[in-house]
């Protein structure tokens, strides 16, 4: 009887021991896996605006003229552009 209840009472150790870590290791991946979906939430939002992106630079002329005009400071013939100097804090 007491080699029974020694059994019973070191399984019951053992499981509190093991089975607990087990639960914290199972909400800690839990917790792992919330992160890495909003992460891929977000690179999936990327993804789409970058492929919007490619999509107008393939095929959208008035967005490439866009782009040219405001990053290189292009401008078409005849036009006249007027530079106006910035107000640099001293």
């Amino acid at each position: 009887m007491a080699v029974a209840a020694a059994l019973v009472l070191a399984a019951a150790g053992g499981l509190a021991v093991y089975g607990g870590s087990g639960i914290v290791r199972v909400r800690a991946m839990q917790e792992e896996i919330r992160q890495l979906e909003r992460e891929l939430g977000t690179l999936r939002a990327q993804t789409e605006t970058l492929t919007a992106t490619i999509d107008k630079l393939r095929h959208d002329p008035a967005y490439i003229e866009k782009l040219a005009r405001e990053d290189l400071g292009y401008v078409r013939e005849g036009e006249t552009v007027l530079k106006f100097p910035t107000n640099k804090p001293k």
